[in-house]
């Protein structure tokens, strides 16, 4: 897998250029715009929209392109069970919590291989292990990857989250309720996170990469149906966004800067010290870490017994639109 240091210099160069793809014969073979979401969470979203990619590669067909902001995982799977947007941003334990609840989504690119979530405490606490969570108040997004995190933190030393008091809120509220001191601890979220450390002294007391499920953009199953070229081009450009963000860190830290107006020592914790951006195809290393949190969220009583984990999974995934 390729560094940012030791990328090929060829990538640098990468063209900002509308890819050439034939127009549709007819009208009906296209949409009036395409929705995609942009997240914090997901640096290379954020890039795309901000140089306009995807804008240059539709606009000769008159297709547009509208942009909706998702706050976390479980926002992201609404919208995309609404039909709010055609393409969003989650991790991958999300998508197959949503796909089981029959979310009709389909898991089709990696974005990123993030150590985006912890167990998060104050620096003035006595917590420093996950059984220190026993009877705490504790805030969590639930249906995204913090939640699912925690669910196999506390499995992993015979606790459930009967052990615990949750306290639901969205990543950012979460953060806000732990510094004040409305909660105990806090299954943290990027860059919310690594602001609270640097910000407020926050501490992550547990930690576990490998239980960070990656990046995953999921897309309608009606619109991979109806449209299946128009996502393969979507994916083409995204390719385009993250090699160019792998060869050009300054620039990709300037778009999350602006757009977050968070200080450029939080970010780096997030961008260069969290985040891997040297995958794109969902291959055996995403489904094994995908299928391991399913399990352990059946195990935990999350999902039910009876659904069949992998099956849901081998539904979920679909990388026949990301180029060889």
């Amino acid at each position: 897998m390729l560094s940012r240091r030791n990328l090929l210099a060829s990538a640098a160069g990468v063209a900002f250029a509308p890819l050439a793809f034939h127009r549709p014969a007819h009208a009906a073979d296209k949409p009036a715009e395409i929705r995609i979401d942009w997240a914090t969470y997901n640096p290379v979203s954020m890039v795309l929209k901000d140089k306009g990619l995807l804008e240059k590669e539709f606009a000769k067909e008159g297709i547009g392109i509208r942009w909706v902001q998702t706050l976390g995982s479980n926002k992201a799977l609404e919208f995309l069970n609404a039909g709010s947007i055609d393409f969003g941003s989650t991790a991958g334990s999300a998508a197959l919590l949503g796909k089981i609840n029959g979310n009709p989504i389909k898991s089709i690119y990696v974005y990123s291989r993030p150590e985006w979530t912890a167990l998060v405490t104050r620096k003035d606490t006595p917590i420093a292990k996950i059984e220190d969570l026993k009877g705490k108040r504790v805030a969590v997004t639930r249906g995204t990857d913090p939640h699912i995190f925690l669910v196999r933190a506390l499995l992993s030393v015979g606790m459930s989250e009967k052990d615990i008091s949750e306290v639901l809120l969205q990543h950012p509220d979460g953060k806000t309720a732990l510094i004040r001191g409305d909660v105990d601890a806090w299954a943290g979220l990027d860059p919310m996170m690594a602001a609270a450390q640097v910000e407020d002294g926050a501490r992550l007391f547990y930690r576990n990469k490998d239980a960070n499920t990656y990046g995953i953009l999921n897309a309608r199953e009606e619109f991979l149906t109806s449209y299946p070229e128009l996502a393969r081009r979507v994916l083409a450009v995204y390719e385009t966004a993250r090699k160019y963000s792998l060869a050009n860190y300054n620039d990709e830290k300037r778009v999350f800067v602006e757009a977050t107006k968070l200080p450029d020592a939080v970010v780096d914790i997030q961008l260069k010290e969290r985040t891997e951006l040297t995958f794109n195809r969902i291959g055996a290393p995403q489904r094994d870490t995908i299928l391991k949190a399913g399990l352990a969220l059946q195990q935990a009583g999350v999902i039910a017994a009876n659904v069949d984990v992998k099956k849901a999974l081998d539904d979920l995934i679909d990388d026949r639109f990301v180029s060889a």
